[in-house]
């Protein structure tokens, strides 16, 4: 194992600690991984989460660039070394992954590794995650050192830790979405109830009064006023349900960390790679964080149930006082003025109510075949 500052037991605490911290899969993920890269001063690191479809659900790597990443093409299936870690749960510590029988090469655009140490990440009997390292960095100018079996023992403390970190941050986010769906299902309840009651009341009240109108017409003008009454009163009901059921992350996390965790689970179920970058942001007044999170899911929606994008992007900065939403995807793409002559709006008219409503702007620029970006601004409070 390498001498510096990040051996030995102090970096093993600073990992652990690092893991510890985070509650989200993803950026627990990504602890992990760099940690692991840092523990033992490899070149590159990454971690799978395997699905149940022979591909991988997460696939989060250390040391390589975003253009790197994208060039190299669509995540690795389970196959060759990574396939034995996950079936045979067993370390595989390499002087050369590409001399091994099982490796079975991979894109041009990936980079050349040699020494390799992976480790299956393990809850019980269950392998939820494949950790390995490649290219460890040697201090002597023309050796090479390899992983040793220090290294081996050291990542293995760090799998042991990352499986009880992993299904911490998976036992969290499953906790939060049951409580909102059994907050949501109260309120559905709730509103039925309340509206259910005043629209009975409404029905029967309008029922009189069209009786009425012919023999009795000053009775009959009452009883329309009562059904005004009554509508608003529904009104009324709709609205307070509608602020009641404001997604209850966006009002203990904010916008930024809401739209993360929405996306990560996007990106977990489809195989289109579901991107988020939020930069500076300040909290915004409550009525645009609400539109901006419906103006995305609207636009992720449409992304990837129809417009077969294999990456979307989404990415919130801020602007002024206010921020920018964009939600950019590769996928087929639409000329805009076609669809609103053909009456098909794919919720752009929704989308740009609700930017419109707080003061905010939508613009879409699309074309057959070049993909769509749907871009929402809000001033700010």
């Amino acid at each position: 194992m390498s001498s510096g500052p990040t051996s030995g037991l102090a970096a093993v605490s600073s990992a652990l600690l690092a893991m510890s911290r985070h509650l989200e899969v993803r950026d627990v993920l990504k602890t992990i991984v760099a940690s692991a890269r840092e523990l033992l001063d490899a070149e590159y690191a990454a971690l799978g989460v395997p699905d149940d479809h022979g591909g991988f659900a997460q696939f989060v790597v250390d040391g390589v660039s975003d253009a790197q990443w994208k060039a190299i093409g669509p995540l690795p299936r389970q196959h060759g070394i990574l396939a034995a870690m996950l079936s045979e749960a067993t370390p595989q510590r390499l002087a050369d992954v590409r001399t091994d029988p099982r490796f079975e090469g991979w894109p041009s655009t990936h980079p050349e590794m040699s020494d390799f140490l992976g480790l299956p990440v393990r809850d019980g009997d269950e392998v939820i995650g494949a950790l390995f390292l490649a290219n460890k960095r040697c201090a002597a100018p023309a050796g090479r050192c390899g992983f040793t079996e220090e290294d081996e023992e050291l990542l293995g403390i760090l799998a042991q830790h990352a499986a009880i970190a992993l299904t911490n941050a998976r036992l969290y986010e499953r906790s939060r979405e049951l409580t909102i769906a059994e907050e949501r299902s109260r309120l559905a309840h709730e509103l039925h109830d309340a509206v259910s009651q005043k629209l009975f009341s409404l029905r029967l009240t309008a029922q009189a009064a069209a009786a009425l109108v012919d023999r009795d017409p000053a009775r009959a003008r009452d009883e329309m006023r009562q059904v005004a009454a009554l509508a608003a009163e529904a009104a009324d009901e709709l609205r307070a349900a509608v602020v009641e059921l404001r997604p209850a992350a966006l009002d203990e996390d904010g916008l930024a960390a809401t739209l993360r965790t929405q996306v990560q689970v996007l990106d977990r179920a489809h195989t289109a790679r579901v991107t988020f970058t939020g930069r500076s942001v300040r909290a915004l007044p409550a009525a645009q964080e609400e539109a901006a999170l419906r103006v995305a899911q609207e636009a992720l929606h449409n992304a990837l149930r129809h417009s077969g994008a294999t990456r979307v992007d989404v990415v919130l900065e801020r602007r002024g006082h206010g921020a920018v939403l964009r939600v950019t995807d590769d996928g087929a793409g639409f000329d805009p003025g076609t669809v609103r002559r053909a009456g098909r709006h794919l919720g752009l008219v929704s989308m740009r109510d609700r930017a419109g409503g707080v003061g905010g702007t939508l613009t879409v620029e699309s074309a057959p075949g070049k993909g769509t970006t749907i871009e929402m601004e809000v001033p700010g409070g």
